[in-house]
């Protein structure tokens, strides 16, 4: 079965994306870093190994956007918080492994991701956390289907983000690969290590 990477973003403009980096070093400039980021991440995970498809932020706008390249498949986020949305995109693809990433970790490889892929041949998950508590990356096999209660009650942008989905995951076997850093606020531009 062909795996998936499914990559979420939004549509880089002032005001709308990365807000809480915009805060510390403007809109505009946070706009900016995110559009080169994204541009960055989509030409070092495309690779033969999987198939990648953009997950794109608002709908109409980021399916007609040339902003993203024109050879990657694009499917809309549709409506609801993360959870809701993640959700969506892990129910809608066709069979087969699936890994989503955010858009804004800077540090993502390829070898990350067949990390990944490798990590759900003997789990049913799997979850790259992030340094803030929250997740860089889940990703399901999907052999047995996906859980109703994945996602539900989890605490979004919190420290609490990747015990709380775990939890919505009972009995589930799952790994966790390697911890990345995300960029929020102008502080993450430059993670100390």
């Amino acid at each position: 079965m062909r795996r998936y990477l499914i990559v979420m973003v939004k549509e880089p403009r002032p005001g709308r994306v990365k807000t809480r980096l915009g805060r510390d070093i403007g809109m505009v400039a946070a706009a900016w870093w995110f559009r080169h980021q994204v541009a960055r991440l989509l030409r070092q995970v495309d690779d033969p190994r999987w198939r990648v498809v953009i997950a794109v932020s608002p709908d109409h706008a980021g399916l007609k956007s040339r902003v993203w390249p024109a050879h990657l498949p694009r499917v809309a986020q549709g409506p609801g918080d993360l959870g809701d949305r993640m959700g969506r995109l892990l129910r809608g693809m066709p069979p087969g492994p699936v890994c989503i990433i955010g858009a804004d970790i800077p540090g993502v490889t390829p070898a990350h991701i067949a990390q990944a892929f490798k990590a759900l041949g003997r789990n049913d998950a799997v979850f790259g956390p992030a340094m803030d508590g929250g997740y860089w990356l889940v990703g399901l096999k999907r052999a047995r289907g996906i859980p109703a209660t994945l996602f539900e009650g989890v605490r979004w942008s919190t420290s609490d983000a990747l015990s709380d989905t775990i939890n919505t995951l009972p009995g589930a076997r799952i790994a966790l690969v390697e911890r990345l850093h995300d960029v929020d606020t102008a502080k993450d531009l430059k993670p100390s290590r």
